[in-house]
C-alpha cells in the first residue's frame, strides 16, 4: 500500500525475511509514524504476477493523547489501503507471547487429537486447508489449518440465521491445561482493543466517539477469531512461494491481526488490475496489523475500502486474526456523514446477522462488499 508522506515523515528500513528489532521498534513509539518496508526490487510470481516487495502503512499509537491526530491519520489508511499497524495497544507482549505458545502447542498436537474438535459449523478445528482451497491465480491449493472461536458463547447452537452464536469446541483441559482459560481471556482482551480503535474510526467518520460502544453495536459485539499455522509440509518444492490463503476480503467490521516474525500477508488495492500488484505487508513486532471488513466499507458507503488480501509464505508461520463483528441484530446502514444527495447510499439499510450470511457466501469468491448488489 503506498501513503502520501510529507517532508517530515520518517522511514525505517528492513528486508522482507527479517523482522524489526527493539531498537527499531522503539523508534516507532513517536507519534502515529508512517512505516515503510522495503525489501528489494519488484518480482513476479510463477504466474507472472507482479508482487511490489515494498509497502508503507500508517502506524497508529494508541498513547498518543492526540487523538484528532489519530483520526486524521486512519481515515488516511482507510481510504487508501485500508491496512494499517497499531502500537502500545495494551495487551502486554508476555500475554502474547503465551497466546502463541499455547496456539503452537494446539498445532504440535497429533492430527487425531485435533481432528476430535472437528465440527460442520465455522468453530473448531479446520483440517488442512489444502483440500478446501484451490486458488487459479497462484495455481495452488491453500496450505495451512485453524482452530476458531466464537464470543460470547451460547447453549442455542441450533439457528442456522446466526453463524456466530453457540457453544464453542474446546480441547481437553487434560491434553491443554488452561488452554481454554487463556484464550477467554484473550478474546475479551482483543475486544477491548477493537472498541478502542471502533473511538478513533467513529471520530474519522464524523460520528460521535462512543458510536460503536452501542449495546447493539460493539457494546455486545459476536467476535470470531481464528488462529492460523501456515506449515510447509506437502508444499510442492518447484514454487517458489506456498499459498496461505487465497485472496479474499473480510466480512468483518474490521480485523486485528497479530502475526509471528514471519512475513506473509500481501495486499492487491486494485483487484480488477491486470497484471495485479500484490504489495508484502511485513509484520511490525509488538504492532497488530489492522483492516477494514466489508461490513465497515458498507456502512462508509465505500469511503474505507475493504482491500483483497492473500497469504504467500516460504516459512513455517503462525499468526491470530480476531475478527469484530457487531451484534445479530445491528442494522448495517450507511453512516449520516457518508451520504448526501450527490452521494446517497450504495445500499438499503439490512441487519447484521443477514448480511453477514450474504457476505460469507461471496468471500470465498473473491468478493467484497462492493460486488453484493442486492440485501
Amino acid at each position: 500500500m503506498i501513503c502520501l508522506f510529507s517532508s517530515k515523515c520518517r522511514y525505517f528500513l528492513c528486508p522482507l525475511n527479517s523482522a524489526f528489532n527493539s531498537s527499531t521498534h522503539s523508534l516507532l513509539a513517536s507519534r502515529n509514524l508512517k512505516v515503510k518496508l522495503l525489501a528489494g526490487l519488484k518480482m513476479a510470481d510463477q504466474n507472472g504476477l507482479e508482487t511490489k516487495v515494498s509497502a508503507a502503512l500508517n502506524c497508529i499509537d494508541l498513547s498518543d493523547p492526540d487523538i484528532q491526530k489519530s483520526a486524521a491519520s486512519l481515515k488516511q489508511a482507510c481510504m487508501d489501503s485500508g491496512f494499517f499497524y497499531v502500537i502500545n495497544h495494551g495487551i502486554s507482549k508476555e500475554f502474547m507471547d503465551e497466546i502463541f505458545a499455547q496456539s503452537k502447542k494446539f498445532f504440535e498436537l497429533p492430527f487425531d487429537e485435533k481432528m476430535k474438535l472437528w465440527v460442520e459449523r465455522n468453530r473448531g478445528y479446520k483440517q488442512p486447508l489444502k483440500n478446501q482451497f484451490f486458488d487459479q491465480e497462484t495455481n495452488q491449493q491453500a496450505h495451512g489449518e485453524a482452530y476458531s472461536l466464537v464470543g460470547p458463547e451460547t447453549e442455542d447452537d441450533l439457528d442456522p440465521e446466526k453463524p456466530l452464536c453457540g457453544p464453542n469446541v474446546w480441547p481437553s483441559a487434560d491434553v491443554l491445561p488452561g488452554w481454554k482459560e487463556t484464550m477467554l481471556r484473550y478474546q475479551q482482551e482483543a475486544l477491548n482493543l477493537g472498541r478502542k480503535i471502533g473511538r478513533i474510526i467513529a471520530l474519522a467518520l464524523d460520528l460521535d466517539v462512543d458510536f460503536f460502544d452501542k449495546p447493539e453495536i460493539l457494546g455486545n459485539a459476536m467476535p470470531y477469531v481464528s488462529f492460523n499455522h501456515y506449515g510447509v509440509q506437502d508444499a510442492d518444492p518447484s514454487k517458489e512461494y506456498i499459498l496461505g490463503t487465497p485472496a479474499h476480503s473480510d466480512p468483518s467490521l474490521i480485523t486485528l491481526l497479530a502475526t509471528d516474525e514471519v512475513p506473509g500477508l500481501q495486499i492487491c488495492r486494485n483487484i480488477h488490475a491486470n497484471p495485479r500488484v500484490w504489495e508484502n505487508v511485513a509484520p511490525l513486532k509488538d504492532a497488530f496489523i489492522v483492516n477494514i471488513g466489508d461490513m465497515l466499507e458498507r456502512m462508509s458507503n465505500c469511503v474505507f475500502r475493504s482491500t483483497m488480501h492473500r497469504v504467500l509464505f516460504r516459512q513455517e508461520r503462525y499468526t491470530i486474526a480476531y475478527f469484530v463483528y457487531p451484534s445479530n441484530d445491528a442494522m448495517i446502514e450507511c453512516f449520516p456523514a457518508c451520504k448526501s444527495e450527490e452521494k446517497p447510499p450504495k445500499y438499503p439499510p439490512i441487519k447484521c446477522k443477514d448480511l453477514f450470511n450474504i457476505i460469507f457466501k461471496n468471500v470465498a469468491d473473491g468478493k467484497t462488499a462492493r460486488d453484493i448488489t442486492e440485501a
